[in-house]
């Protein structure tokens, strides 16, 4: 019988294309994963790897039972889901890969929420951004990734993955509470008038950089862009000593300094849509299922509307 192990690692050779980077996946040296790979030669009796010189490539054989190893590998799943759903409570290790700005909001009170009501289940989260999370979750290295798409950058859903809408996250405006545009009492901004601003954005080639960039192109103009970063509590420290403007999701101006307001913007199109990605047919596992279920709970309270104080 082949071994898994070694099967996986001639997948996620066919993923990343050399063995550095399995070796690299997998924290172990890239000798100890080629001779993996020359110990399932044997098992198999087949000729998987074409070597040329530092290179090494699959073969047709070997791109087939790379393949195949999903087939393998989700036939494995579902057999210990299936362990699992018979217990029907949630226990043991749940992985979630998680994008930074979502971390404080979003997993920490799921972690605590998740092993309050169900004392055999532990909740670990990494941080990972979309594309990073996605990889990690078809590599069968998290249960659940937290990731996201930019409406008007018009992003395809995350191949390979089963995506369930938890929320949108509008951009919002931060500028100082001195800005014209920033009161309160004001219709949402429309973004040619910060067009003479300084501006704040992440790097080109990012999401948020690209979704920030087209919008504001959209508008009529390409932004002074002052300072570029990707860490959204850094962009908020900046525009409060500098008064530039930052256009950021609604969930990470959650905490401003009292110099800062957050103002919604009139293009409706910029939008983060925030989705969990499971596996398919992983979403009726115990640990996943009450995992979903918290998380929708938790964003239905948190978008319902506040009851009124004299009601009851």
């Amino acid at each position: 019988m082949l071994d898994v192990r070694r099967l996986v690692l001639l997948r996620d050779l066919a993923a990343h294309g050399t063995v550095t980077a399995v070796a690299e996946l997998h924290r172990v040296t890239p000798s100890a994963v080629s001779q993996q790979l020359r110990l399932l030669e044997d098992e198999t009796r087949t000729r998987l790897l074409e070597r040329t010189g530092r290179s090494i490539h699959l073969t047709a054989a070997g791109r087939r039972l790379a393949e195949d190893t999903e087939n393998v590998l989700a036939a494995l799943e579902q057999a210990q889901n299936r362990l699992r759903t018979g217990t029907g409570e949630p226990t043991g290790a749940l992985h979630i890969a998680c994008f930074p700005s979502a971390l404080a909001p979003v997993a920490a009170p799921l972690g605590e929420a998740l092993e309050s009501a169900h004392r055999d289940l532990r909740l670990h989260i990494t941080e990972a951004e979309p594309e990073a999370a996605v990889r990690l979750l078809l590599e069968r290295r998290v249960d659940l990734a937290l990731v996201y798409r930019y409406t008007n950058l018009a992003t395809p859903p995350h191949p390979g993955v089963e995506a369930h809408t938890l929320r949108a996250d509008p951009l919002v405006a931060i500028l100082r509470t001195d800005h014209p545009a920033a009161d309160p009492g004001r219709s949402p901004i429309d973004l040619r008038e910060l067009a003479d601003t300084s501006w704040i954005t992440a790097p080109p080639r990012t999401a948020c950089g690209d979704a920030v960039l087209q919008a504001c192109r959209s508008a009529g103009f390409t932004p002074e862009v002052r300072h570029t970063c990707t860490d959204f509590s850094a962009m908020i420290a900046l525009a409060a000593g500098g008064g530039h403007t930052v256009l950021i999701p609604h969930m990470a101006a959650a905490h401003l300094p009292p110099t800062l307001t957050a103002r919604p913007v009139t293009d409706h199109t910029l939008t983060r849509t925030i989705e969990i990605a499971v596996r398919h047919g992983t979403a009726h596992e115990p640990a996943i299922a009450a995992c979903l279920n918290e998380l929708r709970t938790a964003t239905d309270e948190r978008t319902r509307p506040p009851s009124d104080p004299q009601d009851g």
